[in-house]
């Protein structure tokens, strides 16, 4: 098995309507991210890359080293969470994308990061 199926990566969403503007096309999201090491051996999340696409089809990506200002090494059976945010025009859409990861052999992999929806509350039945 490949070291990358041994990263586990789950988000929880949540609307910030305090935030948003709904009449200025403005719908502001936070996301929790959990990334879990299955593996045998030390990783480091190196770089971070999101395509995130909003319910009229407009797709931002976003590249840049580790996640809110580190690179986490994760140990054997440690997870690291952090929150971040987005913006979007619309108030549905979908994030997803990978983490750039170094195992202990210096070997780059990529950690996928599944799709998950931005949505405000009651939006979506």
């Amino acid at each position: 098995m490949r070291l990358a199926e041994h990263i586990e990566v789950q988000a929880d969403t949540f609307y910030l309507g305090a935030q948003s503007d709904p009449d200025a096309s403005r719908f502001v999201f936070a996301y929790s991210i959990t990334i879990s090491n299955h593996s045998s051996q030390p990783v480091q999340l190196l770089r971070r890359y999101w395509l995130i696409t909003d319910a009229n089809g407009k797709t931002a990506e976003v590249y840049g080293d580790g996640v809110i200002g580190e690179q986490p090494k994760l140990n054997p059976g440690e997870s690291y969470s952090y929150t971040s945010g987005a913006v979007l025009d619309t108030p549905v859409g979908t994030m997803q994308g990978h983490y750039e990861m170094q195992g202990a052999d210096q070997q780059l992999f990529n950690a996928a990061i599944p799709l998950f929806r931005l949505a405000m509350p009651n939006i979506l039945n």
